[in-house]
């Protein structure tokens, strides 16, 4: 005769047995995500003009790899930014150290040019002057307070109310295939009305410019939020040119040019069904979203730069790639 299961050896194997299905099925859409973006992408890699790139202030120390990689670490030696890139962009958010050493620090998207498949932004951000150019790429992206390549706030009384900087961070794949992290932000007031927070997933595949994001923001009161997600304007200098095609959620930003230092480019990817409006304001280019709190909903951030890998150095091409980009905006269960 067979034994009785104990009912808790029981829900033990059960809940084992659905986070091992939520585990496979995510595995399988990195996947997906990483096949049909080298796809995308090959097509760009084709009939690309040479680039002229910056004099080499300093060459990096030599990568002790130079196979292509999607990687993510903790800069625990430069007040715990978080860095993460693939064979094609560079990204960083600010922890919370920063927030005393270089105030006003906030909870944008910066972006970095790189011109190199392999990783540099550990060797690059070590060599004491982050902002030249050592042969690999650099940053000249400066986000300030704005969002950047792709942060987000509350859009409450024709204001955007942001977070500090990230509190939690925890690193759920480094590579080599894809970059996938997660981090929180503490809850942050919006007018004096309410308070929210957030957790945000983060995943980066090889072989694309896109940035997928997870957004779970939650609040203390119920009903519906408008949320902003923005691409800062003065992020490289005045001007640039912003195309908007609300129908299919793209907003797609091709920035000015410096005669140092070339253009960057950045675009968002949001569900369509979502959009509630698309504005600006002082400081960014925004889309806001109707939101429904602890609802996970997703987005995209893009960005490239014009002397660097990727091969995009007309504006059309951005557009193209930017509205081609393959989406996915489904959520998994876990």
């Amino acid at each position: 005769m067979a034994k009785p299961v104990d009912p808790a050896k029981r829900t033990e194997e059960e809940e084992g047995m659905r986070s091992l299905r939520w585990s496979i099925a995510m595995n399988r859409r990195l996947a997906l995500i990483a096949g049909t973006a080298l796809l995308a992408g090959s097509a760009l890699a084709q009939d690309v003009p040479e680039a002229t790139l910056p004099r080499v202030e300093k060459p990096l120390p030599p990568a002790p790899d130079k196979t292509p990689r999607a990687t993510v670490m903790l800069a625990d030696y430069r007040y715990d930014d978080l860095l993460w890139e693939n064979d094609r962009t560079a990204h960083r958010i600010y922890g919370r150290a920063l927030e005393a050493a270089e105030p006003p620090s906030g909870s944008g998207i910066d972006s970095w040019g790189k011109n190199v498949a392999w990783p540099f932004m550990d060797r690059q951000l070590r060599s004491g002057d982050q902002h030249a150019y050592h042969g690999e790429g650099q940053d000249f992206y400066n986000v300030g307070t704005g969002r950047g390549a792709g942060g987000l706030g509350i859009w409450q009384d024709n204001k955007l109310w942001t977070s500090r900087n990230f509190r939690a961070y925890r690193i759920l794949k480094n590579g080599p295939d894809v970059a996938d992290f997660e981090v929180d932000y503490a809850p942050w007031p919006v007018d004096v009305t309410r308070k929210v927070w957030e957790t945000r997933r983060f995943t980066l595949p090889l072989g694309t410019q896109f940035t997928r994001l997870v957004s779970t923001i939650r609040s203390d009161k119920p009903g519906p939020l408008i949320v902003g997600i923005g691409i800062g304007k003065r992020t490289t200098g005045e001007g640039g040119d912003l195309t908007v095609d609300r129908e299919h959620g793209v907003l797609s930003y091709w920035g000015p040019n410096d005669p140092h230092h070339g253009r960057m480019a950045i675009a968002l990817r949001v569900d369509p069904a979502m959009i509630a409006e698309v504005k600006n304001d002082a400081d960014n280019y925004l889309v806001l979203l109707k939101v429904t709190p602890g609802k996970p909903f997703v987005y995209y951030s893009g960005s490239a730069w014009s002397l660097g890998q990727g091969g995009f150095r007309k504006r059309e091409d951005w557009d193209r790639y930017a509205a081609a980009a393959p989406v996915d905006f489904a959520v998994l269960a876990h």
